[in-house]
């Protein structure tokens, strides 16, 4: 009996390993492969125009007290992120608050603010890219019909960066909304019901009652958001191209050009893992301050 219940029990065990193996094997050959393959990389000078040759650390020496546009392209990249993640975030909570009633043609307005979320994000730079355009687009002929000159959107270093954060907000933000929308549901009535009872004001009913009991799926939202907004990569090269000048470079885009423009590839990998770091970093972060403002864990 014994035997036979081993045997059927190693016999289940193949056929798990079996089907969970086309997973593992992608995994290995097109991720952690990759992942091993470039981390070796980046301790040598490996380019495309020469024999590479082990550097040890210089390429992260380098990084930190030579490169100045690194330091450049690590200020907008937290720049872009610190514009679009409380954007993003306030306007999908704004409007999944708004969008939570039950009356009708709601559905319809859920659906259009949602599509830009699966439209190709090339496509959603191109547009806007058009509408921004400084003589003909939709934003300066609206602003010429009141009679205001408009501005060089993308050609101006102070106000790029604003205009692709914008634009990367209204691109995502539909995602974060219907996680809220979903958080929201489950928040039991009963508890508005006993607030008002209690003469609690809507403020008061929204910072003691919505804000905590969707506060894991603001945490899940937040870290989505910062690990999106920290690999900002299309809508820069659509849009602006790191222009003007290097005002909306950011990591993502700099080791675009250190590996496929300078053919700098070993170089490339470092600053690519230094990013990693980072992205890691600031995610353990947030991972342990979650207990002081997360409420509703196990």
């Amino acid at each position: 009996m014994s035997v036979t219940y081993s045997r059927i029990k190693r016999r289940k065990a193949i056929y798990g390993y079996l089907f969970i193996a086309p997973i593992m094997l992608g995994f290995l050959f097109f991720m952690a492969g990759p992942i091993v393959g470039a981390f070796g990389i980046s301790f040598t000078d490996y380019s495309l125009l020469k024999p590479s040759s082990f550097v040890g650390l210089d390429n992260y020496r380098h990084v930190f007290a030579q490169d100045d546009t690194f330091w450049v392209t690590v200020k907008n990249t937290l720049y872009f992120s610190a514009g679009l993640i409380p954007l993003n975030l306030t306007l999908a909570l704004a409007l999944a608050l708004l969008l939570s009633s039950k009356l009708r043609g709601m559905g319809l307005f859920r659906t259009a603010i949602f599509t830009p979320v699966v439209t190709s994000v090339i496509i959603w730079a191109i547009v806007w890219k058009y509408i921004f355009a400084t003589d003909a687009g939709l934003v300066n002929q609206v602003l010429h019909f009141f009679g205001i000159k408009g501005p060089a959107w993308l050609y101006n270093k102070h106000l790029a960066m604003p205009v692709v954060i914008v634009t990367s907000v209204l691109k995502k933000v539909g995602m974060n909304m219907v996680i809220f929308l979903a958080a929201l549901q489950d928040v039991p009535k009963m508890y508005y019901e006993a607030a008002t009872l209690d003469g609690a004001s809507k403020w008061k009913q929204f910072t003691k009652i919505t804000l905590p009991m969707i506060s894991p799926s603001l945490f899940l939202t937040l870290i989505i958001t910062l690990i999106g907004s920290l690999k900002v990569f299309s809508q820069i090269v659509v849009m602006t191209g790191g222009g003007p000048g290097t005002s909306t470079s950011v990591l993502v885009y700099y080791i675009y050009k250190l590996a496929f423009k300078n053919y700098q590839l070993g170089y490339a990998s470092a600053v690519a893992f230094i990013l990693f770091f980072l992205v890691l970093a600031l995610t353990l972060v947030q991972w342990s301050l979650r207990k002081r403002w997360v409420h509703h864990e196990e």
